[in-house]
């Protein structure tokens, strides 16, 4: 008997559009797209002018954009952009100096989701191949959220259920990771800590590449004005002291004279990343134990979940960013749905609980 055939829904590509002045990198990410599958590059522009017409006229989801063009630049362009269309998610792509970091790190601050360094020279090896393997990671990542709200949500964790029952002993030590989305994350939560920021040393893995890291560290000291700056080797803890794991660099923490101190090293990349969250998460773990307070947010992949269960097993509480807040619900949906967190709530509820942790008489 002949087999009735079974209907199964086509998820539509995903729809980019290409912002560069350079031909040569236009020409190239519409191949690489193109060979990937799942994509279609709706068009593309070679300033920031043309783009804004494109983008509504095209409606693409997601928008690449260079910084450095003529006529109008990318930050110039970002914000009319997401007037015309709102929905778009833009990604940076800049050559890697310190002035286009600290252009990438505003263009965050004004919608951008994310940012992708290009490669210095494309005779380097390799350069080219990774570049285009992070780019289509993070545009599968990002084009991933298009319909993930279109189902019922399934039930919320049970670390929801109930009020959180706060720790055993005071936190010693507020450890953050976070990847794409991350930096305002990062800002909203510490933020919302107030003079409770000044409690404790607070450590961060943002994955992100060399240079990048140094100037998000100055940017959360001017925000928050509280010192912060990237790690450094020996490093001891402070006290209302942030300090973020240097780009290309995994930071974890050591016990030397019976008292914590940073350790870099430069070991192999885990989950891909190097600086890791499972580094830092693991040693955290083994430092501090109960008296680590953790927190995962926004960001493609898994990095954090071992590290995670390691602070899970030694009673430390954790806590995640929830699905419809995140960018990209990678790394705080690994650790919700592997029940290490201790609550999963949207962004704007961590700092306020954070700050009830440690501010609560223990």
């Amino acid at each position: 008997m002949p087999v009735d055939k079974v209907s199964l829904p086509v998820t539509p590509p995903i729809r980019i559009l290409v912002v560069d002045d350079s031909a040569v990198i236009r020409g190239l990410i519409t191949r690489w797209l193109g060979e990937s599958g799942g994509f279609e590059v709706v068009g593309s522009a070679g300033n920031g002018r043309v783009a804004v017409e494109s983008v509504e006229r095209l409606k693409p989801d997601i928008v690449l954009l260079d910084l450095e063009m003529p006529e109008m630049d990318g930050l110039t362009a970002l914000p009319l952009l997401l007037k015309v269309q709102p929905s778009a998610k833009i990604i940076v792509i800049s050559t890697l100096t310190q002035r286009n970091a600290e252009i990438s790190l505003k263009c965050l601050s004004l919608g951008a989701v994310d940012y992708l360094p290009k490669p210095e020279s494309s005779r380097v090896a390799g350069a080219l191949a990774d570049f285009q393997h992070d780019l289509v990671q993070k545009l599968r990542a990002l084009g991933a959220t298009k319909t993930r709200h279109v189902k019922p949500p399934a039930a919320p964790p049970a670390s929801q259920s109930a009020p959180l029952k706060m720790p055993p002993v005071r936190p010693k030590c507020l450890v953050i990771g976070a990847s794409t989305g991350g930096p305002r994350a990062i800002e909203r939560v510490l933020s919302d800590l107030g003079d409770a920021a000044a409690s404790l040393p607070i450590l961060i893995v943002q994955h992100m590449p060399p240079m990048f890291t140094a100037v998000f560290a100055e940017h959360l000291q001017s925000l928050l004005s509280l010192p912060a700056r990237e790690g450094r080797d020996g490093d001891a803890l402070s006290p209302g002291t942030i300090l973020v794991a240097p780009g290309g660099r995994h930071m974890g923490l050591a016990v030397i004279n019976g008292k914590p101190v940073i350790r870099l090293d430069d070991g192999a990349p885990e989950n891909f990343c190097r600086p890791a969250v499972d580094v830092l998460f693991r040693d955290a773990a083994a430092v501090f134990g109960a008296s680590a307070l953790a927190i995962i947010l926004t960001g493609m992949g898994s990095d954090g979940t071992h590290g995670a269960r390691a602070l899970a097993q030694s009673g430390s509480t954790i806590l995640a960013q929830d699905e419809m807040t995140s960018i990209v619900w990678g790394m705080p949906g690994s650790v919700s749905r592997a029940g290490l967190a201790r609550e999963t709530l949207p962004l704007e509820a961590l700092g306020p609980l954070v700050k009830s942790i440690i501010k609560k008489p223990v």
